[in-house]
């Protein structure tokens, strides 16, 4: 664990280190508490993660046609 101290310009920004931004990334969420504010890195998931993660039944070409239809229409 490491810490720092770090004024707060007149715009309201902090500098975080840059080795903490390396590892970080540069997105963050601030969370405001009664007694503190918390600083927790913004973590992105990689859309390859939800890959394969449920199974869908194939929806049927009669349906798909009705959905396209729909649309179609709709747009008309």
């Amino acid at each position: 664990m490491s810490m720092e101290v770090k004024r707060i310009d007149s715009q309201g920004r902090i500098v975080l280190p840059k080795e903490w931004r390396k590892r970080w990334g540069n997105e963050v969420i601030l969370i405001e508490f009664e007694d503190k504010i918390e600083i927790l890195p913004r973590r992105r998931p990689k859309l390859s993660e939800f890959f394969d993660i449920i199974e869908v039944e194939d929806i049927g070409e009669d349906i798909e046609k009705e959905l396209l239809k729909e649309l179609a229409e709709e747009y008309e």
